[in-house]
């Protein structure tokens, strides 16, 4: 009895592999559209303050003070003048900004490793009293500064550090909330990892540094760019250590442009937003890995 072969055909309306009979692929949907719209409306929201401070380096100091900031100038009023100010006759402005960018970027580097390595222990390895430890870790987190500070300057006053760029960095090297979010990134790598290395004779050093940081490259970035922020506007700390002028960070020295016997609101205005410069530049050289830095460590463990 011979078997009648048939050619299967494909289904009316399918269009390639995968696609359901009669589905066609739609474009972005109207919850799509409000979204977008709405995220949009929210980024002009956060630029106007930086737009409005970008009108105001243009200003006359004293127009500032009558004024305030505002859109609303006439355009012949504007000049170049405070921009000649900041290039020419801004005193310290520049040595401060030069002391914030070093201070910020040991402190960012120190801070990323110091706390890497916490959380790699946390995460990688069993000791006992492991768990006390890390609750000792949450357990700072929900302290205020405020409430540290007064101790910690009697200590650093004690040990001789006042007026040193040590005293800045050194107290934040180990920071709960980076070792917190490491710990939970490290979780998620696999100890397979770190047992093949062991099998190929790679110390333990080495297994943290060619094998898991590449891994946490996200992780890095995302918390470079945290504490890349909190380190470049951090005031009130460097105000109570830090006596000699020439050592004094930006935000210091801004804050001395202000004083009883007069303001100097032209080079307060330029300075102010050329100190925003850094930090974005932090951002956008690491913001692709940003999201995906937060999201890895947030749900992870």
């Amino acid at each position: 009895m011979a078997v009648q072969q048939t050619t299967a055909r494909p289904a009316p309306g399918r269009t390639g592999p995968g696609r359901e009979p009669g589905r066609r692929s739609i474009g972005p949907t109207a919850a799509g559209w409000i979204q977008s719209a709405f995220l949009v409306v929210i980024a002009l929201i956060a630029l106007v303050p930086i737009l409005a401070i970008f009108v105001g380096t243009f200003q006359d100091g004293n127009e500032l003070i009558r004024r305030g900031m505002t859109f609303a100038v006439d355009p012949t009023s504007l000049s170049l003048d405070n921009y000649v100010l900041l290039f020419t006759d801004s005193g310290p402005y520049f040595r401060w900004f030069g002391n914030t960018l070093l201070l910020t970027v040991a402190q960012v580097a120190g801070t990323l490793l110091v706390s890497a390595f916490v959380a790699y222990g946390f995460a990688m390895y069993e000791f006992r009293t492991k768990t006390l430890w890390f609750i000792v870790v949450l357990l700072v987190m929900t302290v205020p500064f405020e409430m540290l500070m007064l101790p910690l300057y009697v200590q650093v006053n004690d040990m001789g550090l006042a007026d040193t760029y040590a005293v800045i960095v050194l107290p934040f090297l180990a920071a709960p909330v980076t070792i917190f979010f490491f710990r939970q990134y490290f979780l998620g790598i696999p100890k397979e990892i770190l047992e093949a290395g062991r099998v190929d004779g790679v110390s333990e050093f080495g297994i943290f540094f060619r094998l898991v940081l590449p891994i946490a490259k996200p992780a890095l970035a995302a918390m470079a760019i945290l504490n890349g922020m909190i380190c470049w506007n951090n005031f009130l700390w460097p105000l109570l250590v830090l006596r000699s002028p020439e050592k004094f960070t930006l935000p210091i020295g801004l804050n001395t442009l202000l004083t009883p016997y007069g303001n100097n609101y032209e080079l307060l205005i330029i300075g102010a937003f050329f100190s925003l410069i850094p930090v974005l530049i932090l951002f956008l050289a690491f913001q692709r890995f940003f999201i995906e830095g937060i999201t890895a460590g947030a749900v992870k463990g």
